[in-house]
């Protein structure tokens, strides 16, 4: 048995590792406790201080450091920046909080418990200030992604874990004798340098890369590994940790990456199934219960650090709480998020080992508090944030009040259809468990099954990036006598509340007996069309242009054309800037306020809706996505000449984003509309 183990065979290895992954959170799930916990306990028994049936060798630590920024990164990245921005005090008063509550404790610990001197309680003490979103995927899966509670602790973590690593740095650099005039202006200098280039370099570069160099979804996904490991590694040279790196470069490409986009959920995969799991088997590997073996002094320095992390922890989180009026649920969710001790321990704790400030003792008290603390927390998370994801469901919100939509989109060539899929994607809630439906018409007198076939195909690559949202999909190839008959006579049938379609080519036999084909799908008043014209992707918007005629407040389906389109533009995480005419400013700033629609959306004024285009020719900018509320002919804001406005806008903007937006109107008390619509279009 001593030549077979530990296991050397790495597809072997691999496919224990597979196994723990898969078997654990079911394991764990029949006592409802979160499945982390079996693999850090799974870490530690078939670890190199367990039965030596793993060794910790370079692939654990490897894809574990790569989980634990993983973690930091994604934490940023799904934050709602417009919550993040309102709660900036909350998350200013956990930071502080959650650093200074331990931080003081550590201290009287280290030198009224402990014995020891001033460099070395300070060193111990930040260990305990700082922490790890080691559990934020849990509350990710119970949809508390956008709670202020999770929002304050995500943000208050970026500010303790820097003061923590400032620590750090500074106490080495006093104990090697570097702590000079000089290390200070380089630390200084290096980190306002690095955090800048984060924040305002990479977003524009990201925002470049996706709108002009990226062709599919793998060149994205690669482009962010490349770029937040890049990232992390540079984050010694200016002083501080990858970790913090890693969350930095998630805040910069937050507003890059919508929250519920394909990208989104191939980074959130590719962590939860393989980097995170191999970060916790590795933390696991890292217990030795043998070293209490060795006296009373292992076990008070052990002890003394796990109550310490816990108590501090726990008063920072039950202070955030009375402060900021938090519920008990909520600020045990805070102190769950903000107990877990990984990467700036150990750091701290090597770093304190290799200068002479700690000794052994110290070393397996961290692990012990690290593997203590990584149990505890997803317990926490678990309970209290499922009852306060429970507290949420029984107040519905405004979005939860509007009717679901069942999108149908019309399919035309695959490179249109992929970016309407994408756009298919933003408007939908995420919470729907409806279908997108793709459809390609194809014309009476082309129908063959060659031509059927490469049609199939076409649907089917569209239908692979929805599949890759995790969204289901039904298509379908329709013979038509036009591509207008066709989509609304499949509207019809499915009943569906959307449809997406391309810029409609010019020309041909059919458009000039029936009209063009925008004009044609308006004549059915009972579903809203979106025509766009989407040159590049919808990643890069950096903000949302509404153009709003005079009336349009009046129109039906106006309040709820504009809550769809804030969905949208939180989805983008793009600010809206209202376009209208003067006369109209003030009344749509009272509906949008009256309506708590006002949030993140700036009113500017054209003289009149005739000068739309130059207006919008004029204030245009690379990264803008143009939305234009149509109105239907007949309507309040409808004149003779709005049928000309879309060419006349696309013609302006030949470039830009562009969407035209017509929504819905109700339809009479227990109708659905015309039944015999399409038929009375034929005819």
């Amino acid at each position: 048995m001593e030549n077979t183990l530990p296991i050397t065979d790495p597809v072997l290895i691999f496919a224990i590792v597979s196994g723990l992954i898969l078997l654990a959170p079911i394991v764990l799930g029949r006592w409802r406790l979160p499945g982390m916990i079996g693999l850090l306990i799974a870490g530690a028994v078939l670890g190199p201080n367990g039965f030596g049936v793993l060794a910790r060798d370079m692939s654990f630590v490897l894809f574990g450091t790569v989980g634990l920024l993983y973690i930091m990164f994604t934490a940023a990245l799904e934050v709602d920046m417009a919550v993040l921005k309102r709660s900036r005090t909350s998350t200013l008063i956990f930071g502080l909080l959650t650093f200074a509550v331990p931080m003081t404790l550590g201290i009287l610990v280290a030198r009224l418990i402990l014995g020891f001197n001033w460099p070395a309680s300070l060193l111990l003490a930040s260990t305990f200030a700082s922490h790890t979103l080691l559990t934020y995927p849990i509350a990710s899966r119970l949809g508390l992604v956008r709670n202020p509670a999770v929002t304050t602790a995500v943000g208050g973590t970026i500010i303790t874990d820097t003061l923590a690593l400032l620590v750090l740095a500074v106490i080495a650099g006093m104990v090697r004798g570097e702590a000079g005039g000089a290390f200070w202006v380089q630390l200084i200098i290096g980190l306002t340098i690095y955090t800048a280039a984060i924040l305002f370099v990479l977003p524009r570069v990201a925002r470049w890369f996706f709108r002009y160099v990226a062709r599919d979804g793998v060149a994205e996904f690669v482009f962010v590994l490349a770029v937040v490991f890049a990232i992390s590694a540079a984050a010694h040279s200016a002083g501080s940790e990858p970790i913090v790196g890693a969350f930095l470069a998630g805040l910069a490409l937050n507003r890059l990456i919508p929250h519920n986009g394909v990208l989104m959920n191939r980074i959130q995969f590719t962590g939860e199934a393989i980097f995170v799991p191999f970060f916790l088997l590795s933390v696991g590997m890292l217990l030795d219960v043998r070293i209490f073996l060795g006296g009373f002094e292992a076990w008070l320095v052990a002890g003394s650090m796990v109550v310490t992390v816990v108590t501090g922890k726990f008063l920072a989180a039950w202070l955030t709480g009375r402060v900021l009026g938090y519920n008990r649920d909520e600020y045990m969710l805070i102190f769950g998020l903000s107990v877990p001790q990984a990467a700036a321990t150990l750091a701290a704790t090597i770093v304190g080992f290799e200068i002479g400030l700690f000794d052994e003792f110290v070393v397996n008290g961290a692990i012990m508090m690290i593997f203590v603390s990584c149990i505890l927390a997803p317990i926490v998370v678990q309970r209290h944030g499922r009852e306060v994801a429970l507290a949420e469901a029984i107040a519905p919100t405004e979005v939860d009040l509007l009717p679901p939509k069942r999108i149908l989109v019309g399919a035309s060539n695959p490179a249109v259809s992929q970016r309407l899929a994408e756009l298919a994607i933003l408007l939908r809630d995420p919470r729907s468990t409806e279908a997108v439906h793709l459809l390609r018409i194809l014309p009476d007198g082309s129908v063959s099954s060659s031509a059927e076939s490469a049609a199939q195909d076409s649907l089917a690559s569209v239908a692979s990036l929805l599949s890759a949202a995790e969204i289901k999909t039904e298509s379908r190839v329709r013979p038509a006598l036009s591509v207008g008959t066709g989509l609304l006579a499949a509207r019809q049938e499915i009943e569906a509340t959307d449809l997406l379609i391309g810029w409609p080519e010019s020309g041909g036999t059919n458009q000039l007996l029936l009209g063009s084909l925008i004009q044609q799908l308006l004549r059915d008043r009972y579903f809203s069309l979106l025509v766009g014209r989407l040159p590049g992707s919808l990643h890069a918007t950096k903000r949302i242009v509404l153009a709003l005629p005079t009336h349009a407040a009046h129109e039906d389906g106006f309040l709820e054309a504009i809550r769809h389109l804030r969905h949208l533009a939180g989805q983008l995480a793009a600010p809206i800037h209202v376009l209208t005419e003067r006369r109209a400013s003030a009344t749509f700033q009272v509906y949008f306020r009256d309506f708590e629609l006002s949030e993140n959306v700036k009113f500017h004024t054209i003289e009149s809706w005739a000068k739309l285009p130059r207006g919008l020719a004029k204030g245009k900018q690379p990264d803008d996505l143009v939305i234009i509320y149509g109105i239907r002919r007949g309507g309040l804001s409808w004149s003779p000449g709005d049928d000309a406005l879309p060419g006349k806008v696309a013609a302006a903007l030949p470039s830009t984003n562009l969407l035209f937006y017509f929504p819905a109107e109700l339809a009479p008390s227990g109708e659905e509309g015309p039944t015999n619509f399409v038929e009375d279009l034929i005819v």
